[in-house]
């Protein structure tokens, strides 16, 4: 018996790349690829896969997810999609890095060289630990919420230090949780493995783009599989 397809276009999602910039692309070469999508079609905003450079003309913001570092950076070279974001983010669009993307997005890393080094900050990668040592926590984020916001920390980063013109949103303890510029925001954490949407409506906002008001900041109907929804399986 085959294997059945698997469309690399999930069902609802946009893939147009025509038209107005009005849509955010979250970068899906390894990582929590469908679990942000899964987050921005629960607010109403158009969305779509990033594979090659194509895919990234007329779009407002790009999201970098978690994933790992080390594997991102070299599949980004093999497809040429890492000038390419550069050239995106030198016409004025938004970028975010979560984790993994945090990594990449940082001038400096403690042992290694940098590779996007968008944004002036030092991240240590693995900083917590082990796998063994991922954990949750709940913080305070005024800019971005008025509720308190869960965190997923999943053999995380931390960002030890930034430089002039980039702003704290979240210091915890020792280390900076996320920081933004006017045009790039880093986050260690993952915001879409929890049922909190708050992340990615600033994230939609700062690109320019206004998510449904109506919309709750925490989605009772959000489950750890909700992200199924965003594989479509053919049958033909």
């Amino acid at each position: 018996m085959p294997f059945p397809k698997i469309s690399y276009w999930p069902a609802g999602v946009g893939n147009d790349l025509s038209g107005v910039a009005i849509m955010i692309g979250v970068l899906d070469l390894q990582g929590d690829v469908v679990e942000h999508l899964d987050h921005l079609e629960r607010l109403g905003v158009a969305a779509r896969r990033v594979k090659d450079p194509s895919h990234l003309h007329n779009l407002t913001g790009l999201i970098i997810p978690g994933g790992e570092s080390t594997c991102l950076a070299r599949l980004l070279r093999i497809f040429g999609v890492d000038a390419a974001i550069l050239e995106a983010y030198e016409r004025g669009v938004k970028i975010w890095g979560t984790c993994a993307g945090a990594i990449l997005l940082a001038t400096q890393i403690v042992g290694e060289k940098p590779y996007l080094g968008l944004i002036d900050m030092e991240v240590e990668r693995n900083s917590f630990g082990s796998q063994l040592d991922s954990f949750v926590a709940t913080a305070s984020i005024p800019r971005v919420s008025s509720e308190p916001v869960p965190l997923t920390f999943i053999r995380a980063p931390k960002i030890r230090s930034v430089g002039p013109g980039v702003e704290i949103l979240l210091q915890m303890n020792d280390y900076i949780a996320a920081a933004e510029t006017a045009g790039i925001l880093a986050t260690v954490f993952h915001p879409e493995l929890t049922n909190n949407l708050a992340f990615h409506r600033y994230f939609s906002r700062k690109c320019g783009l206004a998510p449904g008001k109506s919309q709750p900041l925490s989605d009772p109907t959000w489950t750890p599989t909700s992200w199924t929804r965003q594989i479509r399986i053919s049958t033909g």
